[in-house]
């Protein structure tokens, strides 16, 4: 790693500080989902150090994830009211190692693959502001939330048991997009998958003998409705799998797809439409197809009156930054905790490029965010 040195230690570029440090030690961490067992035991000792108590759910078993959600607790003043941060510690698959690099005061992987900062930059922005609250006193309570899995459906946050929180709304820090932006509106997303069956034949002396899964597979793609449906919707086909060599006629061949749309009636009406088309074609060719649908998250609005709008409008503006009201196709664990009664708003962490090699956060971008992450607190004591 470029930065060395304890957390608490000496600087090591010009400009580089205590967030930067973290994140920079966080991101080497390997955490695809279903592998943040590393990643989640670094954030309990972050967070111990500091004297707080960490629960652990027991939500692994069920979302696949390394371990499970951690929660900690830092209260404020009597009578105040106490706001919810979350990040997320899993990342998306990692094609190669992460050696992260600060050039020009910008944050990259030397490597050919993710930083991860898409989340931790999040969990390493909750971490300092915890670190400062822990010192020196919260302005109103605050419940640290660190979700598993959440780049394979939400799955940490959706089996997360919201009950105990004391929380009455809550902040992602999570969107990766220029600093300012608010998620507004998120989408419903529905996960399509089909397995064709057809029957395998030898394709040079017997090809009638079979019925092609792949040719199948291939008339319903043909069929859909893919890419951009209207402003509000899109659907995509991912994943087509099937055949084993050239000569046999392929007996099984699976398609992964997703819909998604602002609009939940809309993203029903197109999910059922590709289920229909994915039906017509295994008819048409003979073949049987055996077709699931889960839906990993439901659409949302927030209304510019919803508390959570007030409080960040005012965070950034005092920090220098204009909010910028938006929608997204893309799905936060914002998506869950509101499926679950939390009202709960997605803030840019000003992450470029995540999921791809060239992914990027500037160090001046983690202590803007730092910033209006401490300002929440003080303006949700003064809500």
């Amino acid at each position: 790693m470029t930065v060395t040195g304890p957390v608490d230690g000496p600087t090591h570029y010009t400009g580089q500080t205590r967030v930067g440090e973290t994140f920079a030690r966080l991101c080497e961490i390997r955490s695809p989902s279903g592998q943040e067992a590393a990643m989640g035991a670094a954030v309990r000792a972050e967070l111990e150090a500091l004297g707080l108590a960490v629960a652990e759910d027991d939500t692994a078993a069920e979302t696949g994830a390394g371990c499970g959600n951690l929660l900690a607790r830092i209260p404020g003043p009597p009578g105040t009211r106490t706001m919810m941060l979350c990040a997320h510690i899993d990342t998306v698959p990692l094609a190669d190692g992460v050696e992260v690099e600060l050039v020009d005061g910008v944050y990259h992987n030397r490597r050919d693959a993710i930083l991860g900062a898409d989340d931790k930059a999040g969990v390493a922005v909750i971490l300092e502001a915890a670190r400062r609250w822990a010192a020196s006193g919260a302005p109103c309570g605050c419940e640290l939330v660190f979700t598993t899995c959440e780049e394979v459906g939400l799955r940490g946050a959706r089996a997360f048991d919201t009950d105990p929180l004391e929380a009455e709304f809550g902040f992602v820090l999570d969107h990766a997009a220029p600093i300012g932006r608010m998620v507004v509106a998120a989408p419903t997303y529905y996960a399509v998958h089909a397995e064709f069956l057809g029957r395998s034949a030898h394709a040079g002396l017997r090809p009638e003998d079979g019925r092609s899964a792949i040719e199948a597979a291939a008339k319903a793609v043909e069929s859909m409705r893919l890419g951009r449906i209207d402003e509000e919707t899109t659907a995509n086909v991912g994943v087509i799998r099937g055949g084993a060599v050239a000569n046999v006629v392929p007996e099984r061949c699976t398609i992964e797809a997703e819909v998604r749309s602002l609009d939940d009636g809309k993203a029903a009406e197109a999910v059922h439409a590709m289920v229909d088309t994915i039906t017509w074609a295994a008819s048409a060719t003979e073949t049987d197809v055996d077709t699931t649908i889960e839906e990993h998250f439901r659409a949302y609005r927030i209304p510019e009156s919803d508390p959570t709008v007030g409080i960040a409008s005012a965070a950034m503006r005092a920090c220098g930054v204009e909010p910028v009201p938006t929608s997204t196709g893309g799905g936060s664990d914002a998506s869950a905790f509101a499926a679950k009664g939390l009202p709960c708003l997605n803030l840019a962490i000003g992450v470029a490029l995540n999921h791809t090699p060239q992914e990027r956060v500037s160090a001046a971008a983690l202590e803007k965010v730092l910033d209006i992450t401490l300002r929440l607190a003080e303006r949700a004591a003064e809500q």
